[in-house]
């Protein structure tokens, strides 16, 4: 039976998982190694340390379906609504701009409970804090390292992680990508920005007629939500809990800064925003250094909006972004999104055809839901012509 190894515990990796296990004839002995402590990758759902039925989501917030995708991707949708992982956002968002035909899905669970379904269907050995450093070719296998235990072999490997973690890599693939593949890779860049998650005692009341809402007059925060309104949860033994995200810009500057450092600062200007807050019982703060993928027609946008918001000296970005060198921006949802990503690798990259080994994600599609989606159906592709 042939070992297959995910790496990156994601919605890309989950549902390569689950698509693996249940459109391949060959029995494949699948395994998922993730760098962190759960799964979920950028789909992350955060407990309170008080109270665990008491969650935030500390990255995705809600996913968009358009009319286009709502086709493409019915099947995907239909599963996770009869499931009940997702279900309709009726909630008010103020600020959210809804373009004809969209509709929007919240998780009653957590957003992460869309990758925990796809993993538990794909029947995967799942292992945590596993952060592969060195891939090499031993006898026909792929010889995987990672930073605390022994190397393990497999047949196959799919790495899903951000594209900037793939070519950091160490071993026999850094001679297997291509000029032209490496080029491509290294024209795909990435936004930067934190979450912090609020969590209240049971009986507190925060009195605002939003579950969620866009901010677009503060250099800091860019979005509030209020997770268990958004999700439409409520109970007399379950506390309030927020989430609020930075803009890009903050979240760039303040990249290597300290999370205390970071924390207090996003308090400050909540507090502009939301003046008289309780104060929280516990607080999760995580940095996403690589928040969403943007292609190389992106960059220079996000130069010239970080030049204008004068919070960001313009030596730094270059080293913190890689490549790119353009940008285009939706400010509607304060989110910087793949237009160009990989442009000559839609949806996957073959690095090495035997042992067979293939990188994908949202840096080669776009960074949202149904891009994540195509870039798995598109590893599945690749992989079906050679299992």
């Amino acid at each position: 039976m042939a070992r297959v190894l995910i790496v990156g515990a994601g919605l890309t990796g989950s549902l390569c998982a689950a698509l693996l296990k249940k459109e391949t004839a060959r029995p494949l002995h699948l395994v998922v190694w993730d760098k962190a402590g759960d799964s979920g990758g950028r789909m992350t759902t955060a407990n309170s340390p008080h109270n665990p039925q008491s969650t935030v989501d500390l990255g995705a917030q809600y996913i968009t379906r358009t009319p286009h995708y709502a086709k493409k991707h019915q099947s995907f949708y239909d599963e996770l609504l009869v499931h009940g992982i997702l279900k309709p956002l009726t909630s008010p968002i103020e600020g959210m701009v809804m373009k004809e035909g969209d509709c929007n899905f919240v998780a009653p669970q957590g957003v992460s409970s869309i990758i925990k379904h796809y993993l538990k269907e794909s029947g995967a050995d799942i292992y945590f804090r596993q952060c592969v450093t060195q891939i090499n070719l031993r006898d026909d296998k792929w010889e995987v390292f990672e930073e605390a235990g022994s190397p393990e072999q497999f047949d196959i490997v799919v790495l899903t992680m951000p594209i900037p973690e793939i070519l950091h890599l160490q071993g026999d693939i850094t001679n297997l990508i291509s000029e032209c593949q490496r080029q491509e890779l290294e024209s795909v860049s990435y936004s930067s920005r934190y979450a912090l998650g609020l969590f209240y005692e049971a009986g507190v009341k925060i009195d605002v007629p939003w579950a969620g809402q866009y901010i677009t007059s503060n250099p800091c925060i860019r979005f509030i939500s209020i997770d268990n309104k958004k999700r439409n949860i409520a109970s007399s033994e379950i506390g309030p809990s927020l989430v609020i995200h930075t803009t890009v810009p903050f979240g760039v500057t303040y990249l290597e800064h300290s999370i205390e450092n970071v924390q207090k600062l996003i308090f400050q200007q909540l507090e502009t925003i939301l003046p008289g807050l309780p104060r929280p019982v516990a607080t999760k703060c995580q940095k996403w250094r690589y928040s969403q993928a943007l292609g190389e027609n992106q960059f220079s946008c996000l130069l010239h909006l970080l030049e204008a918001s004068h919070i960001l000296r313009l030596e730094a970005p270059s080293s913190i972004f890689g490549a790119g060198n353009n940008l285009h921006v939706d400010k509607s949802k304060g989110a910087f999104l793949v237009t160009n990503a990989a442009a000559n690798y839609p949806g996957q990259m073959t690095l090495h055809l035997k042992p067979f080994l293939v990188c994908g994600g949202d840096g080669f599609t776009q960074s949202n839901f149904d891009g994540c989606i195509a870039s798995a159906l598109c590893v599945l592709e690749a992989l079906k012509n050679h299992i």
